[in-house]
């Protein structure tokens, strides 16, 4: 199939905006290369430090310089179901580079903190900021220069990202990245709603809540709805990071094992002392940004990668905008219903055919680059498939079904749920915002409603007990940005604001801070730049102002008096209490040098 002619003049819009960071980031690359593998070149006693906990055969290996040493960079923790099944991965990876031939070491560990925890807490406020302490981290891991090539262990919201950002500083080796699979199914998604609904309404305690959440997260492995984590497992298969058919397989099963080892054993065979030498720094390129791009739309993805793809592509040198976004938006429709923008869940995705039918849809239909690197060989072809176990234990791939047009959570590009993608970008006179429509009823793509001012969450949800949220109203959420408090995501104003919805009041959401990857069926211009800590125009709006969200149109308005709007000076918010505690002190630099949402929201 012949590529779709937006997907091929973006792809060049962003080779030419980023010639120059690209150019320099490959020579930057291409010169570690040459080098060849640093470990042979360090001094006896550092070597000897670095190989002193090994077993005797492990030790004679590392001695010479004819056999790769496998890193692995993990975001190993037991409190965190989706990263709980990673402590059994070191010893299936060292295992399986033995097996042919090579050495691993946990080279280190990355911190992996769940946002699901921290929802609505002032841990929330040093979330986004881990992404970067994640890429500082890996950095750390590989700088000992003892690897021929690095596994990466990660599933949730920051960790990829970071890691992928890490592992890029590092892009001259070659980098699988290991999924540990989603949990099994629990209580339905939709019906843990209704109940965090009711729980808001007062109409069930908190003992009948906590039952119901325990039912949804119930086990080892990533959530099951499609929030940031399950994003990004979509986009490490779909931009070629993982092996194919490995995202969404449960953990703790012999097909997980068995895809575990294989990837451990394909990194080693594609690392610079074979014929398959394959840099993440070359493997990540326009292209694969693109296909990661189309990829989000296609599903309705998280909206947090509006950022953290920002930040991915920028630490390979490329200049990804939120106009790449909206311009492919137009042109790839949006083939699942996973929620929230469904009653499904990732295992019914997966076993509808999942990232093997995704993919070889979007690849017929034109609007994936096929002709890029990845960690299984040239091309995407090869992961149109269903991974599943052989007799022998080995991995069978077969091509995947492909969906039928009255299909439930997967469509085929010919039938889709809706013609144009599930995230979309607004401008206006309040500044650039994003908003994901795919979760949201068509009728309320547009709301117009007086502004309720309010400066963190908390406020909202004590004006929402108090009664006084009446009426239709669009809430301005403001001080929520990088550079106030970190943007945390204000997830626990869905409940709120669904049931005033329900009501039958017209509410909306905009903010300067984030909305999570499962933001819901309320309007939610989230992301907003320029911030109101920088004086952005979310700061100059007054309690009242009548407002206009046009998800049809893309705009974001406050419908003043261009005069008045003009004269009116920002707000100021003293931010002091979030500067303070649970570890936001040693955030304070973070702060000050943060980029903006559509920047990615990074210190680098």
């Amino acid at each position: 199939m012949t590529l779709h002619a937006r997907i091929a003049d973006v792809t060049e819009t962003i080779v030419r905006r980023s010639a120059t960071q690209r150019r320099r980031y490959l020579q930057a690359i291409d010169e570690a290369a040459a080098k060849g593998p640093r470990r042979g070149r360090l001094g006896c006693a550092n070597l000897a430090h670095g190989f002193a906990a090994c077993g005797p055969a492990d030790k004679a290996a590392l001695a010479g310089t004819d056999v790769a040493n496998l890193a692995i960079v993990t975001a190993y923790n037991d409190m965190l179901s989706a990263h709980q099944p990673f402590e059994r991965f070191p010893d299936l990876i060292r295992a399986a580079a033995r097996a042919v031939g090579g050495v691993a070491q946990v080279a280190g560990g990355v911190p992996a903190m769940c946002d699901g925890v921290t929802q609505g807490e002032a841990g929330m406020e040093l979330s986004l900021f881990s992404r970067d302490v994640i890429a500082l981290s890996t950095a750390v891991a590989l700088s000992h220069q003892m690897f021929d090539a690095a596994v990466y262990l990660g599933v949730c919201d920051k960790i990829v990202p970071g890691l992928v950002i890490g592992a890029l500083s590092f892009g001259h080796l070659p980098a699988v990245f290991i999924p540990a699979g989603p949990m099994t199914s629990g209580l339905p998604n939709d019906q843990k709603s209704k109940t965090r609904q009711l729980y808001a309404e007062g109409k069930v305690d908190r003992a009948a809540l906590l039952e119901s959440e325990s039912q949804s997260y119930h086990g080892p492995g990533t959530c099951t709805f499609y929030g940031t984590a399950n994003s990004n497992q979509m986009l490490m298969e779909i931009m070629g990071l993982h092996m194919p058919g490995a995202s969404f397989i449960n953990p703790n099963t012999p097909l997980r094992d068995a895809l575990t080892t294989e990837a451990a054993k394909r990194a080693l065979a594609i690392t610079a002392a074979g014929n398959e030498y394959t840099p993440i720094g070359r493997m990540i390129d326009e292209r694969a940004i693109v296909n990661g791009v189309v990829g989000l739309h296609a599903t309705g993805g998280s909206t947090n990668h509006t950022m953290h793809l920002v930040a991915m592509a920028k630490a390979a040198g490329i200049t990804l905008t939120w106009d790449d976004f909206a311009a492919l938006a137009e042109v790839v429709p949006l083939l699942t219903r996973i929620y929230p923008n469904g009653s499904a869940d990732v295992n019914h995705f997966n076993a509808a055919g999942g990232m093997g039918s995704l993919m070889a849809e979007l690849l017929d239909g034109g609007l994936l680059h096929d002709d890029v690197t990845t960690v299984f060989g040239k091309g995407l072809d090869a992961y149109r498939i269903e991974a599943k176990l052989a007799g022998d234990g080995s991995i069978l791939r077969e091509a995947a079904p492909r969906p039928a047009a009255d299909a439930p959570v997967l469509r085929p590009v010919s039938h889709p749920f809706q013609p144009n993608g599930g995230l979309k970008t607004l401008d206006g006179n309040i500044g650039r915002a994003v908003i994901k429509t795919s979760a949201i009823d068509p009728k309320r793509h547009i709301v117009e409603a007086p502004a309720r001012i309010f400066h963190d969450q908390a406020e909202l949800q004590a004006a929402f007990k108090a009664g006084s949220l009446t009426g239709d109203f669009i809430a301005v959420v403001r001080f929520q940005g990088p550079r106030a408090n970190g943007m945390p995501e204000l997830h626990k104003l869905t409940p709120t604001l669904g049931i005033l919805q329900d009501r039958g009041q017209k509410v909306a959401l905009i903010t300067d801070g984030r909305m999570s990857g499962a933001s819901g069926k309320v309007p939610a211009a989230i992301h907003l730049t320029p911030e109101a800590e920088m004086g952005g125009a979310i700061a100059k709006i007054r309690e009242g102002d009548m407002i206009r969200l046009d998800a049809v149109a893309g705009r974001l308005d406050v419908l003043v008096a261009h005069d008045e709007w003009a004269a009116r000076a920002p707000v100021t918010a003293d931010l002091s209490a979030s500067h303070t505690g649970i570890g936001r002190d040693l955030f304070a630099s973070f702060r000050k040098v943060v980029a903006s949402a559509d920047a990615g929201a990074s210190i680098f």
